[in-house]
């Protein structure tokens, strides 16, 4: 009989020895995804419950429209300095804490909401809603940046980008819930129990999974090479790196005002749209469309990304779209009777824009590598957290009263607003953030590069410029900082078979995991748990003695 080929031998024997080196997935990684994707998509309910249903809100608690927009903004403006927290919890903490937090803060922000409702002759049930939202703004901060985080410790390489899809997209998903249902359940003033009611059930029911069935933060051993280095970076040091990494820079600024954009378009779509004389319940529609059709589009990509690695490519191509659909929008929603055209130009938005979002956050792990997952998703949120409140304020400054009669379906008693150069401001920060992304924003894999035991990139880990003069290229400047290498003879007698697949002439992952310590500066004496690599990954200075000092030539050495 015929022995096996050399692609099946090639194939077969990393895998056999990275299992015998001990990196293995757990099935109980999906109850921890599954608890994470309902606390997101719990909590986003509970932060858009009220705007669809803004006007009928303000008319039955007697509150201006400005004090319910600001039951929506507040999850910005709590997040953006709780957010900082959060990802310290998250990275040093750990992500079962994080969560267990996040899922009780979430239930009891939602069961004070209800205050004014259960309670007879409350004096100021603002308040109270203003409170719970606080509360539920504070688990936001803890949940959104989890994904991330849950990918990279529990999923393996090639399933990674589909759990940060499911865990990212569930968070959509819930404001889909929240533009469909509330609609539905406040026709008037007397349903608004019911609706802060139905809301309420969902955020008890994952507080009691999260605090009974998330027994870890980690596995015992680690699914992949990068998941036994995560987090290899302190958390101020991790801030300072991202602080350095021009490439992180450009695509948080970026893609976090595309984050604050989204969520001024969907805390303000009922407003926008009543002036121009359609109903809350078609505005929920439009943002039914939206969150649909980001969602299909996400099911799609994550797939695919998780196959090509694509990370860059994807997502500039949607962000780019995602502007081209803005500037129609912006049009479309001012007209009247333009029904079919507006739920288009929604469903586009969606489909461009929500669809990118978990890629572009595993893009910025990529790109931030060793810098903890927790700070680099973390920081977008934070910086688009900023970002949402700017805009929003400034699209709500830039409204005028209309003075002359027309076709407006808002409640709330008074002159209808003209969005008009509001939503001109909207279109053009969409633009300006997909052009700088586009053509600014360039960086190497580098968790892809290390897990593949290729090479470190000649590009600056900090600039993301190619290196000048005195970079490490894994030659002998690099034997120098590591010792000699005491690869297993797997490793050497059968190179060919043992290249990693994923790249020609890259060694496993397995055949590096045997590297020693490194000696002087870099060298941690930190233990490693069974399975993990034999130190951390650590972002490093290397000085060649042929050249002047490159800082950061090299983005991280193997200890």
């Amino acid at each position: 009989m015929a022995g096996p080929t050399e692609a099946e031998t090639g194939l077969a024997e990393p895998r056999a020895l990275c299992a015998q080196l001990g990196h293995r997935t757990y099935a109980r990684r999906w109850v921890f995804l599954l608890a994470i994707s309902l606390l997101n998509c719990s909590n986003a309910t509970l932060w858009l419950s009220f705007a669809p249903v803004a006007d009928v809100i303000a008319e039955d608690l007697v509150l201006s429209m400005e004090q319910i927009n600001w039951l929506s903004l507040v999850y910005l403006v709590v997040s953006t300095p709780f957010g900082v927290v959060a990802i310290w919890i998250l990275d040093s903490v750990g992500l079962r804490a994080a969560t267990i937090l996040g899922a009780w803060l979430n239930f009891a922000g939602s069961v004070l909401r209800m205050v004014p409702c259960m309670v007879v002759g409350t004096q100021n049930p603002f308040a109270f809603l203003m409170g719970g939202q606080s509360l539920c703004a504070l688990a936001q901060s803890l949940v959104i940046f989890s994904p991330a985080k849950l990918a990279a410790l529990w999923f393996p390489e090639h399933q990674r980008a589909t759990a940060n899809m499911l865990a990212t997209m569930s968070n959509p998903l819930g404001v889909l819930v929240a533009n469909v249902l509330s609609p539905v359940l406040v026709k008037k003033g007397e349903d608004i129990p019911l609706m802060l009611g139905v809301y309420t059930i969902p955020a008890g029911v994952v507080c009691l999974l999260s605090t009974i069935c998330l027994w870890e933060s980690v596995p015992p051993t680690p699914p992949s090479a990068g998941a036994a280095s995560s987090t290899s970076e302190k958390f101020l040091d991790g801030l300072k790196l991202l602080v350095w990494n021009k490439a992180y820079v450009i695509l948080a600024v970026c893609l976090g005002g595309m984050i604050g954009i989204s969520a001024s378009f969907s805390a303000l779509l009922e407003q926008l749209l009543c002036a121009s004389g359609h109903s809350s319940g078609f505005s929920g529609l439009c943002g039914a469309l939206f969150i649909t059709f980001g969602i299909l589009g996400a099911l799609a990509l994550g797939p695919y990304v998780d196959r090509t690695k694509h990370f860059t490519e994807a997502t500039k191509i949607g962000l780019c779209l995602f502007s081209l659909a803005c500037v129609p929008f912006a049009l479309v929603s001012q007209l009247q009777g333009q029904t079919l055209a507006l739920a288009a130009t929604c469903s586009l938005l969606g489909l461009f824009g929500f669809s990118v979002g978990p890629v572009a956050m595993e893009l910025a792990v990529e790109c931030s590598f060793p810098v903890g997952e927790g700070a680099a998703t973390g920081m977008i949120f934070v910086l688009g957290q900023a970002e949402g409140i700017l805009i929003m304020l400034a699209m709500t400054a830039l409204t005028v009263r209309r003075s002359e009669p027309s076709f407006s379906t808002c409640q709330q008693g008074e002159d209808p607003l003209d969005w008009t150069v509001s939503l001109l401001l909207m279109a053009g920060l969409c633009t300006l953030f997909s052009c700088i992304l586009a053509l600014f924003f360039h960086t190497p894999y580098r968790r892809l590069q290390a897990e593949s035991g290729e090479p470190p990139s000649t590009r600056n880990a900090v600039g993301g410029a190619d290196s000048g003069p005195g970079v490490d290229r894994g030659g002998a400047g690099r034997a120098g900082v590591l010792g000699p290498s005491t690869a297993t003879p797997e490793c050497t007698a059968r190179g060919a078979s043992l290249e990693d697949p994923r790249g020609p002439g890259s060694l496993h992952p397995a055949c590096h995991r045997e590297t020693p310590r490194a000696q002087g500066p870099a060298a941690t004496d930190a233990p490693s748990r069974p399975g993990r690599l034999a130190g951390r990954v650590q972002a490093s200075r290397f000085i060649d003695p042929a050249g002047p000092h490159s800082s950061f030539s090299s983005p991280w050495v193997i200890t």
